[in-house]
C-alpha cells in the first residue's frame, strides 16, 4: 500500500470517528464520474431540514460539497450579490454555482489539516450557512413562486404550515375567515394539521 493510500485511509477513519462522535448519519460513496471516493453526511437543520454534504477524499485534500438550492428563477443579480457578500464571512467553504446555476457550498481541507475539530468546524459552518441563508435565498430567487404557492394553497384550503416563514408574501386579498385563522396563528386554512 502506498503512503498516499495509507494517508487517505487514515483521513477517512478520522472523519468517520468524528461523525460518529457527533452522531451524524453518513454513507460511503465510490466517487462520481471518476472522482475520488468519500462520505455523504446528513446535516440536520431547521429551515432546510437536511443538507447532504459530500466529503471526497483525494490524494492531497478533502473536498467539501453541499447542495444548497437549485438555480434561482428570478432576481439573479440579487441572489449572487447576497452570496458574494456572504462568502466574506464563511470559514472553510464558499458559495459557488454548478454549470446549470444550482447553488452549492464548496471547500477544501488539506489531508494534513483533517482532525475531529476541523471536521466539526467545517461541517458546522456548512450547517450554519445553509440554515441561516436558505429562506433568504428562496425569497430572493423564488419570490414569485412562493407568492403563487400562497395563492394556490389559500384558494384550495390547503395547509400553510411550511409557508409560515414567508407569511409577509401571502396574498393581501383573501377571504376574511382564512385571514382570521392566519392572524390567530393557525398554520392551516382548513383547521387540519399536516
Amino acid at each position: 500500500m502506498s503512503s498516499t493510500s495509507h494517508t487517505m485511509q487514515t483521513v477517512q477513519r478520522v472523519i468517520e470517528d468524528a461523525l460518529e462522535v457527533s452522531q451524524l448519519k453518513y454513507a460511503h460513496h465510490d466517487g462520481a464520474h471518476g472522482g475520488p471516493p468519500g462520505l455523504v453526511v446528513e446535516l440536520p437543520g431547521e429551515r432546510k431540514l437536511t443538507t447532504n454534504t459530500v466529503l471526497s477524499i483525494g490524494e492531497h485534500s478533502v473536498r467539501v460539497e453541499a447542495f444548497v438550492c437549485r438555480k434561482p428563477d428570478e432576481n439573479h443579480e440579487g441572489v449572487y450579490r447576497f452570496l458574494l457578500r456572504r462568502n466574506r464571512r464563511l470559514y472553510g467553504v464558499a458559495y459557488a454555482l454548478d454549470k446549470v446555476g444550482d447553488i452549492y457550498l464548496l471547500g477544501r481541507m488539506s489531508l494534513h489539516s483533517v482532525n475531529a475539530e476541523e471536521i466539526d468546524r467545517v461541517l458546522g459552518q456548512v450547517l450554519e450557512a445553509v440554515d441561516s441563508d436558505f429562506n433568504t435565498l428562496l425569497e430572493l430567487g423564488f419570490r414569485s413562486s412562493i407568492q403563487k404557492e400562497w395563492e394556490w394553497r389559500v384558494s384550495r384550503g390547503e395547509s400553510l404550515r411550511n409557508l409560515q416563514a414567508f407569511a409577509h408574501l401571502r396574498p393581501t386579498t383573501m377571504p376574511s375567515a382564512q385571514r382570521d385563522q392566519l392572524q390567530a396563528g393557525n398554520p392551516t386554512v382548513d383547521g387540519e394539521e399536516d
